[in-house]
């Protein structure tokens, strides 16, 4: 059964029992579905504090009034949410992107908006910094991990990721120079990380089924699989990261319940080559192909359950896909490789098929995850990239 979140922030308040706190005087009670879960938190007029001067005095003066109210059972309850559910640092953010949404409309001031969320990274904890350049407000938090496709900014040798770029359609930075706010009391060191281990309890009556129909050796398979639009959602601002961060992010329960067992129980009777063939040609011909370019207009890695669930997906998708599910039925060392044009997997078995793959004095077998004009089988590589280059961009051993 889920739990219904009850925050009271009070400038008299109590401390925050663990999930449910007897309804006090407030002046307003504000609820909302967090992916399964009843938020709800009482926030009294001394915690919703006016701003409209983008400064840094008038970002200063902000930070002191909210400081200086009581904000404990606020910020205990995010917390205790993010320990009970054990939420990753994204989906953390997620929940304090909600609750500064309650708190601040993003629609009517978007800066007091964009200073709640930077408030409540902080006060949780983690190490966010602000800049400001004209009527633009950067927010940045630190992260150690490779980001592909969103600034970034360096401070005493410490990467700063920028957390809300998309909601600017234009930043230039060489036209404007971004100075930092530096706000005394702010003392927050956690560093924040991309990395999903878990995706949310969503509720089962919020799932839609997919049909899924491909052949595999002239043979129709078809089965329904369960699929919850709010992972587009989760992932929406999600950046670019390096391969393993997406290949390794789970299924949703309901997902996983109805494909895995059903995959399993499809190639129970087949070899383990013969079934990771199986494997790959479920990856590659179940699902429409369509460049990134073209569905989502820029560059977009998506996770197992995202190719799943979008209509269209590219080799990186399809690789993720075709990664998981020989990792999650066989569990074989894998190799992730990339071409300037092209992502594939290649997988090492006891015996090698084809021409295989040499690499730390292993010998991987490709296996083409992705459709082709020519019906490749496992061991053959695309003629065009017999000559190219490639990098092995993510190793997987089990060991």
């Amino acid at each position: 059964m889920k739990s219904i979140f009850i925050i009271s922030v009070f400038v008299l308040g109590t401390i925050a029992a663990p999930f449910y706190l007897c309804a006090q005087k407030a002046d307003s009670t504000i609820q909302f579905e967090f992916y399964g879960d009843s938020i709800r938190f009482e926030i009294s007029k001394s915690f919703i504090v006016e701003f409209d001067d983008l400064s840094e005095e008038g970002i200063k003066l902000f930070h002191e009034k909210v400081f200086s109210t009581n904000n404990a059972s606020l910020l205990n309850a995010l917390k205790r949410y993010k320990s009970l559910y054990k939420a990753d640092d994204w989906l953390y953010y997620q929940l304090i992107r909600k609750a500064a949404q309650q708190i601040s409309p993003k629609e009517d001031n978007y800066n007091r908006y964009t200073l709640y969320k930077w408030f409540l990274l902080t006060q949780s904890g983690y190490d966010a910094i602000l800049t400001h350049a004209g009527d633009q407000l950067l927010f940045y938090v630190r992260s150690n991990e490779n980001i592909y496709n969103i600034p970034f900014r360096t401070k005493n040798n410490k990467q700063y990721v920028c957390l809300n770029y998309h909601d600017y359609t234009n930043v230039d930075f060489e036209k404007y120079s971004f100075k930092e706010i530096i706000v005394e009391g702010v003392q927050a060191t956690k560093i924040f990380s991309y990395k999903i281990t878990q995706l949310p309890a969503f509720r089962p009556g919020n799932y839609l089924e997919k049909d899924i129909r491909f052949n595999y050796h002239d043979h129709d398979y078809h089965f329904k699989v369960k699929l919850n639009p709010d992972v587009k959602t989760i992932f929406a601002n999600y950046p670019v990261l390096d391969y393993e961060y997406y290949f390794n992010i789970p299924l949703s329960r309901e997902t996983y319940s109805t494909l895995i067992p059903v995959l399993k129980e499809n190639t129970s009777a087949l070899s383990m080559t013969k079934g990771v063939d199986y494997l790959m040609r479920f990856t590659r011909y179940a699902f429409l192909f369509e460049k990134d370019s073209l569905s989502f207009g820029s560059e977009k890695r998506l996770s197992p359950e995202q190719t799943l669930l979008y209509e269209y997906s590219d080799c990186e998708d399809r690789a993720a896909l075709f990664f998981y599910l020989v990792k999650e039925i066989y569990n074989l060392p894998m190799i992730v490789l990339t071409f300037p044009t092209h992502v594939t997997i290649a997988v090492q078995f006891d015996k090698p098929i084809g021409k295989p793959i040499l690499y730390n004095g292993k010998r991987y077998t490709i296996c083409e995850p992705t459709p082709q004009r020519k019906d490749l089988r496992m061991g053959q590589i695309i003629s065009k990239l017999r000559k190219t280059p490639y990098e092995v961009a993510y190793v997987y051993d089990p060991q």
